[in-house]
């Protein structure tokens, strides 16, 4: 007996909106229908309507604003896995502001893995910035970078939450030439959820890694958490390797 597939009524009810939301040519931040109006149109109950809202927030295709409605999320911000460029670049090249808030700026001790991976000896002062990234006003990451200050003395003087860390470098005479890192899930923390807007426990992307200058010698780790809704990532494939590069 041949068995048909039925999908489930969240699936549908997601589908009915995607669906919705392209036949009406809908540009981001346009308001959806009311729930109820929704529930109508397709017959279909509010709890599953909002669990497929839900879903849909998650995917970072809609937003919903308390007493307001859901409304149609701009695209995600694309990050080529590949490209050393800064955070600030990426974000100025798809026509988006980008606010920074400095959260840690100083000198101190730093978790040895790190001084490891920057080929310090234990106990060695290392210079550590934490920042809050937003895009257009909207909190997307909390990224934190690690150096050794013999390389850029005085650097803790510089105003972070108008000069981009890469700039920076470059006064010192300082340019990333590669790295590597890797990229997985975290979730959460009560700290981030509040800076980062989103509920304590929500998915984010953590990334982690290190990049050298052109001689190969150790410049910065980084590490960062990002919300899934508000940034993918995406990688070139290619059958030429690339030496200097590698992505896990």
């Amino acid at each position: 007996m041949e068995q048909q597939f039925r999908a489930r009524p969240r699936d549908q009810a997601t589908e009915q909106i995607e669906c919705y939301i392209l036949q009406n040519d809908l540009a981001p931040h346009s308001k959806l229908p009311s729930e109820r109006d929704m529930c109508s149109m397709w017959q279909m109950n509010r709890t599953t309507l909002r669990s497929a809202i839900r879903r849909l927030i998650v995917e970072g295709k809609v937003y919903h604003r308390k007493g307001a409605g859901t409304f149609v999320a701009p695209p995600k911000l694309e990050r080529t896995l590949q490209d050393v460029k800064s955070f600030t670049d990426q974000v100025l090249q798809n026509y988006r502001s980008m606010q920074t808030r400095p959260l840690d700026v100083r000198t101190a001790a730093a978790p040895r893995s790190v001084e490891r991976k920057l080929g310090l000896a234990e106990q060695s002062p290392v210079f550590q910035l934490r920042r809050l990234r937003c895009i257009n006003g909207q909190p997307v990451t909390i990224e934190a970078n690690y150096l050794d200050p013999a390389i850029c003395p005085g650097i803790e003087q510089y105003d972070f939450s108008n000069e981009s860390f890469y700039n920076v470098l470059a006064h010192y005479g300082i340019t990333v030439d590669h790295g590597h890192q890797t990229i997985g899930i975290t979730y959460a923390t009560e700290g981030e959820s509040e800076l980062l807007e989103v509920p304590v426990g929500a998915p984010l992307f953590y990334v982690s890694g290190i990049s050298f200058d052109s001689q190969n010698r150790p410049i910065e780790v980084f590490k960062s958490v990002t919300r899934a809704d508000k940034i993918r990532f995406s990688s070139i494939l290619t059958t030429q390797p690339k030496e200097k590069v590698e992505q896990l």
